[in-house]
């Protein structure tokens, strides 16, 4: 069953504070009141922040993967996690900046964000402490009586007119990605993810890695530069990193996705051959080629890498030598568009596309598909 719109419930609670940590989350169809998914974990030894967050987290991915094309609204008793994540409290500690930037990096586009009195997230209250208790938790329960959804306050003018952006205090980390120059497969445009053969650049497409450079050595101030391990990127990324006299560092998660038996062929190839495939593959980011990856699942692997950066990076400038696929994907992060907007972006070989990640979790999109001049 597919649904429109969702509802995410969430909760963590610590015995100790810190102490033995656990989440609960679910997600819930708004117009039955019927209970989709849920989970209750343990986290080990954490501070209640930390577990709340955690079970945002988990309810988003819940989200994503049992109502992928949902608009969603969060409800949780955390007046701290739900006034961040709007945008509207600074994240000052340094264990929930990750966290909320992992949140933010799930939530679609509109996500409302909505702070309930502890009577009304009970649920999933319930599921934080049956985890911390032992207590088996089915993922999918048979709801014989389903709750009705409370219905909650709509926000005054005054609360609607502080929803925004707010003054950082902190400078944001500025992931500059960058496509690798062409190949023959880019001239061709043939299907070329991490599981086929790896071409070289082209002639034209070392000029483009050369003109980029170029570009990037004017704007300055890079601190680093991260590589996809595919040839055509390390062969970007390596003469990038000697105009700016840094070392290219390779990041395996910033690799393309695999388009496993469709690698080499062109697109009109594969719908000869594959029409099926090719059909359930452009009407959902959840179906993977035959023998490849998703784009959800790269979606995961991207979030993953966008992370680690953050985390390495705080505040620095970072060059980031890729592929279509993460760069399409990170740009939906940042416009927390849905996942079909991969498919309406184009990006042309080696161009340059900018996002900034502040503290707080936000992000902006800064540039996109910039095409240094040869």
């Amino acid at each position: 069953m597919s649904y429109s719109h969702v509802i995410v419930e969430a909760d963590g609670g610590s015995r100790g504070n810190p102490g033995p940590a656990s989440y609960g989350a679910l997600v819930r169809d708004p117009v039955s009141g019927k209970v989709i998914v849920q989970q209750g974990k343990t986290i080990g030894i954490a501070t209640n922040n930390v577990a709340e967050y955690s079970g945002l987290i988990a309810g988003l991915e819940l989200a994503a993967e049992y109502a992928p094309d949902a608009s969603i609204e969060v409800r949780m008793d955390s007046k701290l996690v739900i006034e961040q994540m709007a945008g509207r409290w600074k994240i000052k500690h340094p264990d929930l900046q990750p966290l909320a930037i992992k949140a933010q990096g799930l939530a679609p586009f509109g996500t409302e964000w909505t702070w309930v009195p502890r009577a009304q997230n009970a649920a999933a209250d319930a599921l934080a402490n049956n985890a911390l208790d032992g207590v088996p938790i089915p993922m999918q329960p048979a709801d014989a009586q389903v709750p009705a959804v409370q219905p909650v306050a709509q926000p005054t003018d005054q609360q609607k007119a502080m929803r925004g952006w707010g003054a950082q205090a902190e400078p944001p980390t500025q992931l500059i990605f960058l496509r690798h120059g062409e190949t023959p497969h880019t001239v061709e445009k043939r299907f070329s993810g991490s599981g086929g053969d790896d071409p070289a650049l082209s002639e034209t497409g070392r000029l483009q890695a050369v003109a980029a450079a170029e570009y990037l050595a004017r704007i300055g101030g890079v601190d680093a530069v991260v590589t996809s391990p595919m040839r055509r990127t390390r062969e970007t990324a390596s003469v990038v990193a000697e105009r700016l006299g840094l070392s290219a560092v390779v990041d395996d998660g910033w690799v393309e996705c695999s388009f496993g038996d469709w690698d080499g062929h062109t697109f009109g190839e594969v719908q000869e051959k594959w029409p099926d495939a090719l059909n359930a593959w452009l009407e959902s980011t959840t179906v993977a080629p035959p023998g490849g990856e998703s784009f959800d699942a790269c979606a995961r692997r991207a979030r993953l890498a966008r992370d680690g950066l953050l985390a390495r990076y705080p505040g620095k400038t970072i060059v980031v030598v890729t592929h279509v696929t993460p760069i399409k994907l990170m740009v939906r992060s940042v416009l927390q568009a849905p996942m079909s907007a991969i498919f309406r972006m184009e990006l042309r070989p080696a161009t340059i596309t900018e996002a900034h990640w502040y503290a707080d979790g936000l992000a902006s999109l800064r540039s996109f598909n910039v095409e240094p001049p040869l």
